[in-house]
């Protein structure tokens, strides 16, 4: 009888680390010297919902003034666009129990469960170009930057927004 309370809730804590893990990278070209940028405009915020645009332009406008660079409507020394998706994943997640309370692999040894879960998962990827050469200089992509939960948004946003720009600009050239 404990096995079938015991699941569920091994299962609920386990999918928490996928619904609260984000994953953010960046890159840059290491030829650039980034100490040259004072400036930069938006070429464009692109997402699959127009609250989560701006929102998106907000937070990056944060981020970068934080680091000391100047938001201009035109001619700045950067140009930066970027673009949000968000799309439903599902997961298949097999557990197989039996005697002696183990888990066991390819379920011997006793019955299995399964469970279908369905997670609402956000990327948002932010490019920095040289408006003069029009060339890419910086990337930062981050995954699970939306939540199942709509009022959850704007802080998981705002936390990817500022793990991508942690380390911007890049120090020294290559």
């Amino acid at each position: 009888m404990m096995k079938h309370f015991l699941l569920p809730a091994i299962f609920g804590v386990a999918s928490l680390g996928v619904v609260f893990a984000g994953d953010v990278k960046t890159d840059y070209d290491h030829k650039t010297d980034f100490g040259q940028y004072k400036t930069y405009s938006w070429i464009h915020s692109k997402a699959s919902n127009g609250l989560w645009a701006d929102r998106i332009m907000e937070d990056v406008d944060k981020a970068l003034s934080a680091k000391g660079w100047t938001r201009v409507e035109s001619g700045g020394d950067a140009g930066i666009a970027a673009f949000g998706s968000t799309h439903n994943e599902q997961t298949l997640e097999t557990f197989y129990n039996g005697f002696g309370g183990g888990w066991y692999w390819r379920g011997f040894g006793g019955p299995t469960t399964t469970y279908v879960s369905t997670t609402r998962v956000g990327s948002l990827v932010v490019d920095v170009f040289d408006t003069h050469s029009k060339k890419l200089i910086w990337r930062g992509m981050g995954s699970d930057a939306l939540s199942s939960k709509p009022e959850k948004n704007e802080n998981k946003l705002e936390k990817t927004v500022d793990e991508m720009f942690k380390h911007f600009p890049p120090q020294g050239k290559g």
